[in-house]
């Protein structure tokens, strides 16, 4: 991937806690800025088209720990 050079003004207590986290780490500082740019990108993202999310049944009440066990040995039970 080609990568294109630019200049950001940072706070300095951001950029000491990316140089500090660059050394434990052992990699540079360049790759956390970057990892940081890539992350505020997808973020930030506008999605020509709604998501598709799926739809479930039920009642709009908070699911209990029986019942996600249940679903999920049900849908096991369906492969």
């Amino acid at each position: 991937m080609s990568m294109k050079r630019t200049n950001v003004y940072a706070d300095p207590e951001d950029l000491a806690q990316i140089k500090a986290a660059a050394r434990r780490r052992g990699i540079p500082e360049a790759e956390i800025i970057r990892e940081a740019i890539h992350l505020a990108a997808l973020a930030n993202r506008v999605w020509d088209e709604p998501i598709d999310w799926p739809m479930f049944d039920g009642d709009g009440e908070p699911a209990s720990k029986e019942d996600v066990r249940a679903a999920v040995v049900e849908g096991a039970d369906d492969t």
